[in-house]
């Protein structure tokens, strides 16, 4: 894209917008401001703005001192907690760059990331260290491991070598550090895509880049320093979903949820009480689970003014209703990617749509995707790259270009087919925008499936499927079959109460909406549904083990 130069300006081009801003300006502004971490033990941490940048100033001084310099990556394998937060500063603070290690890959595919991205350290939790070695054989580069632990270093069984203590280093480091003023155009982060084809793909975000969608974050979502955001989002997935960010430019408090799974959502909901949670995300999956466990119990908690994003894939309207109904807490759909730093749109009712439409509309588009953040730029294509109008149901290829969009993957010279030559990302979803400008997801474009000549889209039925009361989960793939093309597999988990519930049952619903043709050939009732490492459904999986379901017969 050409840039035009204008008539010059006399303000101070050189001020570099790097994530150290945001967290002096948080402490010079809100410094008594209260983090809250949750322990392994369950127990709560609790300190300041002002104490967490102390800290992050040791840790600074730290990393150099034991040889991290300008440019090194340095891996992170960290739960959320108050120690990974002053990472996310203190680290990309000296000039390295923070690579976030997702602890769910394979082991294959994790030990990719550190050697692709050339880390040459890795910061652990203790009780990660498993991981770790598992991977460190084929990790030859990495010089050394900083562990997470409140033990003696001594006390640490572990192969890793050679191995420092996070808190230990802190102890002996000043706590105050001159800060480098770093080109806002350096890597502040690497996170790897998690893919369903080929190895993961490097996305290194620039702290401008970090700086630019904070401050649009906190703007659109209406965050300020009364807001308690509650970080669930494992902070190693696209930075977090760039709340400790947003959270930090604007000195919200926040809440680390520490080490959990979807059997603490128990504990997790009463801190969410507790400490008057306004602001948290999560994806489908967790939100269900904890839906389910409310609604079983006898004193629903009190959610109310609770903002929820809800990303990774389309939530449900019987989630969204069922969580105001319980909790007074509002579900609110974004979609992104790795790609395009998670947050890319937002859905928000607009005050006249609210006046128009009737109940059954509003919910209806809520289940949308929402509006395209400010600073974005979106188009919609065809199979030959045309611009498709913007009515609501031309349905074609979503590009996006903005200043946090990736123009390319790390190292990774063979995937330049993602991008076009002005810039535009190529997501690989199909959507469409209607005259309103809110985003409707139709499919990935992988994912719709094609059955003689004609095209069904997995999410609606999967959405369509979680609408009938006892359904609780849902995926829908395309399979090879030999007259059509393909046809649909449905997977469905059924809830307890429901378990009586026949295939016949779940046609009749689906033909509320879907035509004969389009039905599912297949309905299995199952126990679970394979998921991907970030929560989404793996439907590479479900077709690999279904592959040959209508070809066999």
């Amino acid at each position: 894209m050409k840039t035009i130069k204008g008539f010059p300006a006399e303000s101070n081009g050189n001020y570099q917008l790097n994530v150290i801003s945001l967290i002096k300006h948080a402490v010079r502004n809100f410094s008594r401001q209260e983090i809250v971490s949750r322990n392994l033990d369950g127990n709560l941490f609790r300190y300041s703005y002002r104490d967490s940048y102390e800290r992050m100033q040791q840790l600074a001084n730290s990393l150099e001192s034991i040889g991290v310099k300008i440019g090194d990556r340095v891996g992170v394998l960290a739960w959320n907690t108050y120690q990974h937060f002053e990472i996310y500063y203190g680290l990309p603070g000296i000039g390295a760059v923070m690579v976030s290690m997702n602890m769910r890959l394979a082991k294959q595919d994790l030990a990719y990331v550190v050697n692709h991205s050339g880390a040459s350290f890795i910061i652990v939790d203790e009780d990660l260290i498993q991981i770790a070695e598992t991977i460190a054989p084929l990790c030859k580069k990495v010089k050394a491991y900083i562990i997470i632990t409140d033990k003696n270093i001594n006390e640490i069984e572990t192969k890793l070598s050679p191995i420092y203590s996070y808190e230990d280093l802190l102890s002996k480091a000043s706590p105050k550090y001159e800060w480098p003023n770093l080109d806002e155009n350096s890597a502040y982060a690497a996170c790897y895509t998690t893919g369903t084809t080929g190895k993961p793909k490097g996305v290194y975000y620039s702290h401008r880049n970090t700086y630019i969608q904070a401050m649009m974050f906190a703007a659109q979502f209406s965050m300020n320093v009364n807001d308690v955001v509650f970080q669930m989002v494992p902070m190693f997935h696209v930075l977090g979903w760039s709340k400790p960010q947003a959270a930090t430019y604007v000195g919200a408090k926040l809440v680390f949820s520490g080490r959990w799974s979807l059997d603490d959502l128990e504990e997790l909901t009463s801190i969410m009480v507790q400490e008057r949670v306004s602001v948290s995300g999560a994806v489908p999956a967790v939100f269900m689970t904890m839906l389910e466990f409310i609604r079983k119990m006898e004193q629903k908690p009190d959610l109310t003014g609770a903002r929820l994003i809800c990303g990774g894939s389309e939530p449900p309207i019987a989630l969204m209703r069922g969580f105001r109904d319980e909790t007074g807490g509002e579900i609110i759909h974004s979609y992104g990617s790795t790609e395009a730093m998670a947050i890319t749109t937002l859905n928000i009712l607009k005050p006249w749509l609210e006046e128009e439409l009737s109940e059954v509309e509003l919910w209806n588009l809520k289940k949308k995707q929402g509006t395209i953040v400010s600073g974005l730029d979106i188009i919609i294509v065809d199979e030959n790259g045309i611009e498709l109008p913007q009515d609501g149901n031309s349905s074609g290829e979503i590009l996006l270009r903005g200043p946090w969009i990736t123009r390319s993957y790390y190292n990774a010279p063979e995937t330049k087919e993602s991008f076009t030559e002005d810039g535009y990302f190529k997501t690989g979803d199909a959507g469409s925008l209607d005259s309103e400008g809110y985003l409707k997801i139709t499919d990935r474009i992988k994912d719709v499936i094609k059955s003689g000549g004609e095209w069904i889209s997995s999410i609606d039925m999967e959405n369509s499927l979680i609408s009938h009361p006892g359904v609780l989960e849902a995926a829908v793939v395309g399979i090879p079959h030999p007259k059509w093309d393909e046809r649909p597999l449905a997977l469905v988990v059924l809830r307890e109460e429901f378990k009586s519930v026949s295939k016949e049952e779940i046609h009749k619903h689906l033909s509320n909406k879907f035509s004969k043709w389009q039905l599912p050939d297949e309905i299995l009732f199952v126990d679970t549904i394979p998921r991907t490492s970030v929560g989404k459904l793996n439907k590479k999986t479900i077709r690999m083990e279904y592959c040959d379901i209508y070809t066999k017969k």
